[in-house]
């Protein structure tokens, strides 16, 4: 089959095309012919030799695809051949074959296409399992989303509004924070506005979810409402950071964080299970959609991860790997 490898760990161009042998599905494991790949910032770091493959996993990177299942390994009930899925993927994406977890797959959402569905699955388990799972998020409290033009943001505020949040995001040109307003959020734009004055004027946010870190750290402390809880999820800006943890003893803070990637076969069924019952019901009615920023073939996924590492995307960035 063909693939895309890192080369080396380094900038975008250590992208190139190799030959590999189609991977062989094992006990509970589905083999997926790919249709469209997903490109995340997990991608890019793992290129950069920043976030290396968990044990066991493909050293290829690509954390979503969707297509067709073509085989099956021992065990496998959920899935027959012929069925088009999307599936979260510990890795291998970015090729013509990968396996999966049988229960890490889940049905192309009634009126999406393949494309559309290679978006779903590293936002929607992320987003779900942040958001809900881990920060408790009910209807009636303000929720912050940071990076709100980004795959997971552009998801997490549909899915707040869907629950009945009130929500606020932020991002950094007019151009982005319009795209925010429209999705139905408050934008915050980073560059003119402190997004702590913000909050602090609508009594503070009952829940963060940050991918900045750094210097953003202790002003989310400071945004919290009493009784709020952050959620970090990734460092753009870098992990370290001051705290007064005086501040989240006596308010009550809940600090915590999370990364998919590592977490247990078992963890990540659970997550898509309640994406079965509770999000892909809002996909097919049409509350929570698919935004996609660019397309590229295949064979330029250096150019999709420049598009990446740009930061000027909206949404998703995708590769097709098929046809579909």
């Amino acid at each position: 089959m063909n693939a895309i490898e890192i080369t080396e760990f380094g900038p975008a161009d250590v992208l190139q095309p190799r030959r590999r042998a189609v991977p062989v599905p094992g006990n509970n494991q589905i083999l997926i012919k790919v249709a469209w790949a997903g490109v995340n910032r997990p991608d890019v770091a793992q290129r950069a030799g920043s976030y290396r493959a968990p044990p066991g996993a493909s050293d290829l990177p690509g954390l979503e695809a969707s297509g067709e299942v073509v085989g099956l390994g021992a065990g496998v009930t959920r899935w027959k051949k012929g069925d088009r899925v999307t599936a979260l993927l510990p890795g291998g994406g970015y090729a013509e074959y990968v396996i999966c977890n049988a229960d890490h797959a889940l049905a192309i959402p009634k009126g999406l296409t393949l494309r559309e569905a290679a978006c779903l699955p590293e936002t929607a388990y992320t987003v779900w399992s942040t958001m809900v799972m881990r920060g408790g998020l009910k209807a009636g409290e303000r929720f912050l989303i940071h990076g709100g033009t980004s795959g997971i943001g552009v998801m997490a505020i549909q899915i707040a509004l869907a629950i009945g949040a009130r929500v606020w995001a932020t991002a950094g040109s007019a151009e982005k924070c319009a795209q925010i307003e429209k999705l139905g959020a408050t934008a915050i734009n980073y560059r003119d506005q402190d997004f702590v004055a913000v909050m602090e004027q609508e009594g503070g946010a009952d829940l963060i979810i940050d991918m900045v870190g750094g210097s953003y750290i202790p002003r989310n402390i400071k945004t919290l409402a009493d009784d709020g809880r952050l959620v970090q999820i990734a460092f753009l800006e870098g992990p370290k950071a001051d705290l007064n943890f005086a501040q989240i003893m006596m308010r009550r803070l809940t600090v915590t964080g999370a990364t998919l990637r590592p977490q247990s076969d078992l963890a990540k069924a659970r997550i898509a299970d309640q994406l079965r019952a509770h999000v892909w019901p809002l996909v097919e009615s049409g509350k929570v959609r698919v935004m996609i920023d660019s397309e590229f073939p295949f064979e330029q996924a250096a150019e999709a991860h420049k598009r990446m590492e740009s930061s000027q995307h909206i949404g998703k960035i995708v590769m097709q790997v098929a046809g579909g």
